[in-house]
């Protein structure tokens, strides 16, 4: 966030300050309408030390309200989406930044507040379980943050989060897969395999997505395509335990890893062994 956002309170509003702190967690309107913006927003920011997040928030969202053309508002409201978001109310964190798009598109807080609606997504992702809706839209709010302000700070962070986020989809996609591999669903499971192989190549999930493909089409007899998966391991990933297992369950059949047939695989190996793209 931009310098000055966080002063410190001013030594003129600390009367202000001990009367407004009789307001309570949610102050009724009467009691701040007599209180000026800077007042308001000095109280928004002590709650802010002392981790009170949502009364922080409530206070800022007054500023808006009491306030709404003064350039204490605008700076109020990139304050509140940061304040529900420490307090974890994504939604809400989420429509303040929003607002703050909409309203000030143009300002020097705006890469800020694309950042903080990325993260209202991204820091969700460990709580959505096997709906990876809210990963899309942190991927996507986080490739706004990259691609629009590319020399700011928020996207050298936006980058590494936009890594872990695309790691996680392939993440619950191995999951899922194992899931079906386990119970011996083999060709559901390799269906989840093959989109880690063909859509996340990138992250840390291939050698392991090669493996249980090769495990996966021995169990279906589709041994041209088990072949060609260790093939693709061996050439990339020739010094991982999943090389290692894949040799030993087609050495035990008499198989060796090798590209054959004219299969997806096949042309995976061509792309990333051979380099043909075409």
């Amino acid at each position: 966030m931009r310098a000055g956002l966080f002063n410190g309170l001013k030594v003129a509003s600390v009367f202000s300050l001990a009367v407004l702190a009789a307001c309570g967690n949610q102050a009724p309107v009467r009691d701040l309408e007599g209180y000026s913006a800077e007042d308001i927003f000095n109280r928004a920011e002590y709650e802010i030390t002392t981790k009170d997040f949502d009364t922080a928030a409530h206070y800022f969202g007054e500023i808006e309200r009491l306030y709404p053309y003064s350039s204490w508002a605008k700076r109020a409201l990139i304050m509140e989406a940061f304040s529900y978001h420490r307090g974890r109310d994504y939604p809400q964190a989420r429509l303040a930044a929003q607002r703050f798009i909409d309203f000030y598109p143009a300002d020097a807080d705006s890469a800020y507040a694309h950042y903080l609606l990325a993260l209202s997504y991204y820091d969700q992702i460990d709580d959505v379980g096997r709906d990876q809706g809210l990963t899309f839209q942190a991927l996507q709010a986080l490739r706004v943050v990259i691609e629009q302000f590319p020399d700011t700070e928020y996207a050298r962070s936006a980058v590494l989060k936009f890594d872990l986020a695309f790691d996680h989809l392939a993440a619950k996609e191995m999951e899922i897969g194992r899931y079906y591999l386990k119970r011996k669903h083999y060709a559901a499971a390799a269906n989840r395999f093959r989109v880690v192989v063909e859509q996340f190549q990138t992250t840390q999930h291939t050698p392991e997505a090669l493996h249980r493909l090769v495990e996966a089409y021995l169990a279906l007899g589709l041994t041209e395509e088990a072949q060609t998966a260790g093939a693709i391991l061996g050439h990339n990933y020739k010094s991982t335990e999943w090389y290692t297992d894949s040799y030993r369950l087609l050495t035990g059949q008499g198989l060796d890893a090798r590209s054959l047939g004219n299969n997806w695989l096949s042309s995976v190996y061509r792309q990333m062994v051979r380099g043909e793209w075409l």
